[in-house]
């Protein structure tokens, strides 16, 4: 019997060193085939339809670029058009790609052209930073659709080459979202939600902080000299949607009722909205305290941004709203309207308002202004917030999607 249970004890024993030993086996042949994997991994990000860095798109692409980690193994590789070549990260390799400068062209070319450029290239994966405007129809190579903003306002406006962007999105591997505000409008579509992720954009910490006000009366960025106090709406005038003419309205409501000093300054691109925001401004009985700035240089942005007492976001439209973010980083309160993904992004640091009532708006103009400890409250919790906003930690999970795609 002591024999017997000897000779069993022995053969688990023994059985149990050869699994440990296949077990090693396994684990050593997975890294090396991972290791081989990532030694052929090129991942390849498109610059097309980015504005040559200008645009919210290009914003985006500019510093996840300067924000990529280093993989060994691995590689990134731009393209896109010549004129990009030096606009984004010298590091990187860049290919120039000569399709012409129409969207016809563009998109011509990432249906026909580009299946065999990423094979000529060895490509693994691909990021599109501008989907919205320019996405393949089908993928031979693996991609990752990266969307900013709402993919139902984007389809309303029913034009034949959205839907065939829908077409792309339904096809596409992956889509990157920032909000989870998107990610629920791609669901309510019918999108799977096994193919969405959020990866939150990020601010640049060194260029948005909150800074020591100086005691002049002027902001003074050349070619402005902006009188303080202010409060700041940092958004292109595009639409209706931004809701300029409404927060116009609700500002002479506040001047009138407090009789405070500040003035209104709209800060952003003058675009397809702008006569009407115009017109409006100049028939308001405080005219001379609202400065239409058009497109500001983003070098003296960040100081405009940090010298105002509030800002006052009451867009309607935003998939994202990352001027909110960079406001809470430079120390200054915001009031922001409860509609599209302010509300997430606000995160309940920020005094929220229906865009449609004036007498709200004018009301959480003022609270954020002369309520001391909502305003302090406001700034402190503002400013840890903001610190959640990354962009290494955007551009790391970013490619984590990627390598998904590769294996």
């Amino acid at each position: 019997m002591e024999d017997k249970k000897a000779f069993k004890a022995g053969n688990g024993l023994l059985r149990r060193n050869l699994i440990d030993k296949v077990r090693q086996i396994f684990f050593r042949l997975r890294n090396f085939f991972m290791s081989c994997i990532m030694l052929s991994m090129k991942f390849a990000i498109d610059t097309f339809a980015c504005d040559g860095g200008k645009s919210g798109f290009g914003s985006y692409l500019l510093n996840l670029t300067a924000k990529l980690p280093r993989l060994e193994g691995a590689e990134y590789m731009l393209f896109g058009p010549p004129l990009d070549r030096y606009t984004y990260s010298n590091d990187i390799p860049f290919a120039d790609v000569r399709c012409g400068e129409s969207m016809n062209a563009m998109r011509f070319w990432h249906n026909f052209y580009a299946p065999g450029f990423y094979k000529r290239k060895k490509v693994s994966a691909v990021l599109y930073p501008a989907a919205a405007r320019l996405l393949p129809s089908s993928f031979e190579v693996p991609g990752a659709a990266v969307l900013h903003d709402s993919l139902s306002a984007l389809l309303a406006k029913a034009k034949f080459a959205h839907r065939m962007t829908l077409r792309g999105f339904e096809r596409v591997q992956k889509i990157i979202v920032p909000t989870n505000f998107i990610k629920n409008d791609l669901l309510r579509l019918g999108f799977d939600g096994k193919k969405i992720q959020v990866v939150r954009h990020g601010i640049d910490h060194n260029r948005f902080y909150q800074r020591p006000l100086e005691d002049e009366a002027l902001t003074n960025l050349r070619p402005f000299a902006i009188k303080r106090p202010y409060m700041i709406y940092p958004s292109s005038v595009s639409g209706e949607g931004k809701k300029h003419i409404e927060l116009i309205k609700a500002f002479e409501i506040f001047k009138k009722r407090t009789g405070a000093p500040h003035r209104l300054v709209l800060a952003g691109a003058e675009k397809a909205w702008t006569e009407q925001v115009r017109a409006a401004a100049l028939a308001s009985s405080v005219s001379s305290d609202i400065f239409i700035t058009g497109f500001f240089p983003s070098e003296g942005f960040p100081i405009l941004l940090s010298g105002a007492d509030a800002c006052v976001f009451p867009s309607t439209q935003e998939g994202v709203g990352i001027p909110v973010v960079e406001a809470m980083a430079s120390g200054v309160p915001v009031a922001a309207a409860a509609a599209g993904a302010l509300p997430e992004i606000c995160a309940g640091k920020a005094a929220l308002f229906d865009s449609d009532n004036l007498e709200e708006m004018a009301c959480a103009m003022e609270k954020v202004l002369f309520d001391q400890k909502a305003r302090q409250n406001m700034i402190s919790e503002g400013l840890l917030w903001s610190k959640k906003f990354d962009w290494e930690i955007c551009a790391k999970e970013t490619v984590e999607i990627l390598k998904g795609l590769s294996l």
